[in-house]
Formats: C-alpha cells, structure tokens, sequence
C-alpha cells in the first residue's frame, strides 16, 4: 500500500462534476481497504449510466437518486465487480429505477483455472469482502458496448483483483475500478484475485491512449501510462524481494509477508501474506520457484531448478 494524499477528501453523499457528463458521489464507507470510501460515477445527461452503486447503504441509495436531475432517468446500472464496497446497493438501486443491472458476471465469473483449482482444494477468500450473493441481470462480454442515451461504455475485461472484473472505455477515459488507483496498489488475494491475470489486464490497459483513469476509490488518474507503469514495476519489485529471500531457503507466504511488508500496520499483514502468495502462484506458473508439495497458501515454496 501507498501513503495516501491528504488532499482528496470529498464530502460523501453530494455529486461532483468531474467533466461534462459526469458526476462522482463518494459512498460513506472509508477504510483501510477503501480509502474515503467508494466512488459511484453517474455517466451522461439524459438516460444516465450508474458505475458502481457500491455498499448497502441507505443514506448512498438516497443520494443516487437525489443526484437524478428532472428530466432524466437511471437506465443502466453497471458493477465494476462483486466486492462489497461495490456491488450490494446494486439491487436495491434497481428496485427504485427499474434500471438493469449489468456486470461480467457472479463472484465467481472470470475465475482463473488454477484458482478455481485452488477453491476446489478448499482455500477460502482472504476477507477482502466478496458479495457471494451478487446476480447481475444482463451478464457482458469483453469488447461488448454499453450503450445508452448519448452514452456508450466499452467493456474490458480486466481480471487480477478479482475474475469477474472490468473496466469501462468512456471515449480517451477509463473507468478502471479497483484495478488501477492512485491512491494505493490494488490488492489481488487468491483464490479470487489472480497475479497473471492482474499483470496481463495492465498490459491490455496500456494499449490505449486514455486521458485519464476514473478509479473505483480515490481520485482521478491524470498520468494513466505512469500509473501503470508504476504497478507494473511495483509488482516486479515485490517479485525480486520474493525471490531474494527465498535465496536462503524455502519460506511459506507468511514469513515471506513478515519479511517483506515492514511498513504497513500489522492489522494488513493477513492482506500482505495473500499478495505474496498471488506472488507465488504467479512465479510457480512461471517455473521461477516450487512449492514443496501441493500448491496451496501453507505451502513452504523453493527457487526452481
């Protein structure tokens, strides 16, 4: 995790024009994980577009549908991902509009198959607060557009931080969710977070010429390409550090988190051990290091030949 900036503190519940055609509303729900809390984006100026209705929470549902100017309606409703800082109002948004409600899929959409293998085999999510329950309507496909009243959003399939993940192309912006932040790393925790995934999706993102990056927590991204960039070398870094300490001997993913992540409160140590397990996983498939037996989070994990 990165430190911060203390100058993004917008109050929740009120609707900020960010450019013609979009507003953000800040939900109530700030925390370590979140930040200030979850951004909902309301794209276009007639029939509107609802990004991320984000938590179960009453006082965000009323200010959603405050933010509805006369003269214009909620007609699509479309979830980023199936976490719970950004999906569960979803239903309830849908109830009082009639709107569809749009994602990739379930919780379990998108999945990697050596993350499905490692759900079957028992390892459960790392609390990082999967909506189990969550159905969208309409299931989309990568490369689908959205399209509405004036409006269209092309869909991309951005899978890391959780396999049914996307982003959204709104002309040269991008709605990149909990993938790309300025305020922190994203976090990708197994078995529902993937690193390959994760370093193939900055990949995808970085073929385009996007002005600027619309996050799900946090503020804009002005410089989108250096952003990337910069995950991409933090990724790389945290790898180096991995395989620098495995250099002495085999060392499971807690001791690994312990010894690596020495500037982060104790309470993210749990969310740091499955970073660096989402670490091994990636490397393991790359034939850089093995685990000492069965693939799994308690597994002690060696160089390879």
């Amino acid at each position: 995790m990165t430190q911060p900036p203390d100058d993004f503190n917008p109050t929740p519940g009120e609707a900020v024009m960010l450019e013609p055609g979009l507003r953000r509303i800040l939900a109530p729900n700030p925390s370590p994980m979140t930040y200030r809390g979850t951004n909902t984006y309301l794209v276009g100026s007639r029939g509107l577009a609802v990004i991320d209705p984000g938590p179960q929470d009453g006082a965000h549902l009323k200010a959603i549908l405050a933010a509805v100017e006369p003269g214009q309606d909620i007609t699509h409703i479309v979830v980023s991902h199936a976490h719970l800082d950004h999906s569960p109002l979803a239903s309830s948004l849908s109830e009082h509009t009639g709107a569809p409600v749009l994602a990739y899929g379930n919780a379990h959409a998108g999945r990697s198959k050596v993350m499905t293998q490692l759900a079957a085999d028992g390892l459960a999510g790392g609390g990082e607060g999967v909506d189990e329950q969550f159905t969208p309507d309409c299931s989309v496909s990568d490369g689908e557009t959205i399209a509405g009243d004036g409006w269209a959003l092309q869909v991309i399939h951005t899978p890391g931080h959780i396999g049914n993940h996307i982003a959204l192309g709104w002309n040269d912006v991008c709605f990149t969710a909990d993938h790309v932040m300025g305020w922190a790393s994203s976090l990708v925790s197994p078995p529902d977070g993937d690193l390959t995934d994760f370093m193939a999706s900055c990949a995808r993102l970085a073929e385009r010429n996007w002005r600027v990056f619309y996050p799900g927590h946090g503020a804009p991204v002005a410089e989108p390409f250096d952003r990337l960039g910069w995950l991409v070398s933090h990724r790389k870094g945290r790898e180096a550090s991995i395989l620098q300490a495995l250099g002495s001997g085999p060392l499971n993913a807690r001791d690994l988190a312990r010894q690596i992540y020495t500037d982060i409160p104790i309470a993210l140590l749990p969310a740091a051990e499955r970073n660096v397990f989402a670490h091994l996983v990636d490397l393991t498939g790359q034939f850089r290091v093995a685990p000492q037996g069965a693939l799994s989070s308690d597994a002690c994990f060696e160089l390879g030949d």
